[in-house]
């Protein structure tokens, strides 16, 4: 769906409105409802309403619909005034969505999941495989084989352009759900999860990573005895986090939550500066260890997968498809 780009300046007869006093009895009504229908609101307003509820920042949504904060201020001042209510509370915590914000939030990413329906659906009447494809990722391009499908797209088809972002398991997943993602790799411990469709692409090997001051310290260092060291997490909701609860059950203890961090690389920083142990998958581990880095733990190993997720109900788009096709053929699925 184009989204609509406003005026700057008017023409002649435009101007020359501007100046009038005011409007005759014959002319007032017409005139009234003509300023009301070029009120109507727009998508990017709604993007704009939803990104500031996920944030809970007109800073963090700007930057999550690539604008301006003042920008996004006067996108949401607009909203509220063409519905009529106020959506969010300024509170010192950040920007809190009102009763009416609640119930209206959910109206709108209805009706931005609906426009990018009939955008996926227009593109599959073309039958054109182009433009700009929104893929998440997890982790370093190598070990996702993206060169690969780098390589294929361009071969075949030259029009199409992958957006990378990537994050976590869980933002990324979030985001497919959210329509802010077209797909994504993710690493997930289910088979399935509702609202999207899931294909598991490999195994993935998941070790403890020590720093060398605390490997040289503790040689031989038992379960027990590595629980009550300092950890490097990551949050409640990430898969890493989640096989770290497991790991710590293992030893009749319960992790508590210290050191956290945002991202792989973060984890494998964080443990290289002697900030803690943590989890990470075999293939970055082997690979910081091989540098220098950090040593790997021998007495655990957990395992997960490496998933391509797509949202479940959507008519898949021909850029999105030829993409999925790709990535498959990159790992023999």
């Amino acid at each position: 769906m184009k989204e609509s780009i406003p005026r700057i300046g008017a023409g002649p007869r435009e101007c020359h409105s501007l100046l009038w006093s005011g409007p005759s009895e014959k002319t007032k009504g017409p005139r009234v409802a003509a300023r009301s229908q070029s009120a109507a609101m727009e998508l990017y307003q709604l993007k704009t309403f939803v990104a500031i509820a996920r944030e809970g920042s007109l800073t963090r949504a700007a930057e999550r619909v690539f604008t301006s904060a003042p920008a996004v201020s006067a996108q949401l001042k607009a909203l509220e005034d063409e519905l009529g209510v106020r959506l969010f509370e300024r509170t010192p915590r950040g920007m809190t969505p009102t009763p009416a914000g609640l119930s209206l939030l959910e109206e709108a990413e209805r009706t931005l999941a609906s426009a990018l329906r009939m955008r996926s659906a227009a593109e599959q009447l073309r039958g054109a495989a182009q433009g700009v494809v929104r893929f998440g990722t997890v982790v370093d391009p190598v070990s996702l084989r993206l060169g690969d499908v780098l390589v294929k797209l361009a071969e075949r088809h030259p029009q199409v352009t992958l957006q990378l972002r990537q994050g976590l398991s869980y933002e990324t997943a979030s985001a497919v759900e959210r329509g802010e993602l077209d797909c994504a790799y993710t690493l997930s411990d289910v088979a399935s999860r509702e609202g999207l469709t899931l294909h598991r692409l490999a195994p993935v090997d998941l070790v403890v990573v020590l720093p060398l001051p605390m490997a040289g310290a503790h040689p031989g260092l038992s379960l027990e005895a590595l629980t009550e060291q300092p950890w490097v997490g990551t949050p409640p909701t990430c898969v890493l986090r989640a096989h770290l609860d497991r790991l710590f059950a293992g030893a009749g203890r319960e992790y508590r939550q210290g050191r956290t961090a945002d991202s792989e690389s973060a984890v494998r920083s964080m443990v290289a500066s002697g900030m803690g142990a943590g989890l990470m998958r075999l293939d970055q581990a082997e690979q910081g260890e091989r540098n220098g880095e950090l040593a790997i733990w021998p007495g655990w190993r957990a395992h997960t997968w490496l998933c391509w997720i797509e949202p479940a109900a959507l008519a898949r788009a021909p850029a999105v498809e030829v993409v999925r096709q790709a990535v498959f053929e990159a790992w023999g699925v």
